[in-house]
């Protein structure tokens, strides 16, 4: 049974991160694997900046590009030995992104997004197995977008489970039996046109290969010692949560918590997989399990989202906020592909927190603003809290101004 792996940026930001990850692998060497790996450090950043030069200000498009390729050519020559065979594995992929960049966009933005920002996976991908094969560790090489099938939804693919079961199954039924080297965050239509899964989707590539291939566990190397109940750059005092339940950790992610995807645990709930969560800084400490077990710490967890904006939507005609109005708004919302972090009604208003995505939130308005009275207010900070006490409710809160509030048995969120 195979074991999944995955690696995020942070993990494989420089040289001294590629070099840990041989090392990891080198503990599990005798075992199956399939490694998913994201984009390096900051790269897919760098890479939206390329897109939006190439679209909006040529002037900077070089410059940009030049910026992708000389920080993939600097971490290759930073490795040990055979520095110039790896350079030569990157270059046809750096030349094929600028004979792309060199020619006209499609007028698509989101479908030319997934084809340029895929390129920083097929950068990291490529790099560490060439830095793999070179240094005594045989592995190979997978192109996700022939493996993760998807439809044309760009920017947030949907899988196509039957299409992309039959070819990793296929894929893996050939391969070699040497470690499998692969991109999280990409996958391909049917016609193989790039696709990608949603910002941050690497997590929930991991879970696809995983629910394909009954595979024995999922393990996401991070830079923390585990599941923490809240992120450490709001919350110095976080502490780890040893084991949680599929539950608990779908609901932390549908509120907002960063340290997994929101679509992964379900297929790993599906087929009872668990997921691990540890530290490629220590990795013989034992981090933190996601699996099928009863909720047994009711630790307060910390969610903390920033750059939100607070909507009141309003009828034009003094109705009832009632199911056709409701039917119309999350039709706008979800056409402009915006998703609600809190929601509330009145009578006759209907009141939602979302993030500042300012190109979507200025046609959303557009939409709206047919119909509705729409009120805002920017720059709002959503706290949510799992498993409150008042202890942590006047820890976290203080005395900051709550302008709105939900509280639930389990779970309260205020925007402040």
């Amino acid at each position: 049974m195979y074991k999944i792996f995955k690696f995020g940026g942070a993990s494989v930001k420089d040289a001294e991160g590629v070099r840990n990850l041989k090392k990891i692998l080198d503990i599990y060497k005798d075992e199956p694997l399939i490694v998913v790996i994201s984009a390096m450090g900051k790269m897919t950043n760098q890479l939206e900046k390329v897109l939006d030069s190439w679209y909006y200000q040529p002037e900077f498009l070089k410059t940009n590009f030049e910026t992708v390729k000389n920080f993939h050519l600097d971490i290759a020559k930073q490795l040990e030995n055979n520095q110039e065979e790896i350079s030569a594995a990157l270059l046809p992929i750096m030349d094929r992104l600028w004979e792309r960049l060199a020619g006209d966009n499609s007028n698509n933005y989101d479908k030319d997004y997934d084809d340029i920002v895929s390129f920083g996976e097929y950068l990291s991908t490529k790099l560490i197995s060439t830095y793999l094969n070179l240094n005594g560790y045989d592995n190979e090489f997978a192109c996700a977008i022939h493996l993760i099938k998807t439809d044309d939804t760009y920017r947030e693919g949907k899988v196509n489970w039957e299409e992309t079961e039959k070819a990793i199954r296929e894929f893996t039924a050939k391969s070699s039996g040497k470690t499998i080297i692969t991109q999280g965050f990409i996958g391909g239509t049917l016609g193989n046109d790039v696709t990608t899964l949603g910002r941050e989707g690497s997590d929930f590539s991991a879970a696809i290969f995983a629910y394909c291939l009954n595979a024995k566990d999922v393990t996401i190397w991070k830079d923390v010692p585990g599941l923490l109940n809240a992120d450490p750059k709001f919350y110095p005092d976080a502490v780890k949560l040893d084991v949680i339940s599929y539950q608990e950790a779908i609901e932390l992610a549908y509120y907002g918590a960063t340290i997994i995807h929101p679509k992964t645990i379900k297929p790993l709930q599906n087929k009872n997989i668990p997921l691990y969560v540890k530290s490629f800084l220590n990795p013989s400490t034992e981090g933190s399990v996601i699996s099928n077990v009863e909720h047994l710490e009711n630790i307060p967890s910390y969610i903390f989202k920033t750059e939100q904006i607070l909507l009141s939507i309003s009828p034009k005609d003094f109705s009832f906020i009632a199911a056709d109005n409701l039917t119309k708004i999350f039709s706008y919302i979800s056409k402009n592909k915006l998703k609600i972090n809190l929601m509330q009604n009145s009578a006759v208003s209907f009141t939602i927190c979302i993030d500042n995505k300012p190109n979507r939130f200025t046609n959303l308005l557009k939409d709206l603003r047919e119909e509705f009275y729409v009120k805002y207010n920017m720059n709002k900070k959503l706290i949510t809290i799992r498993h409150y006490t008042q202890e942590a409710i006047d820890k976290v809160i203080g005395d900051q101004r709550v302008i709105l509030e939900q509280k639930s048995r389990s779970t309260l969120q205020v925007v402040i």
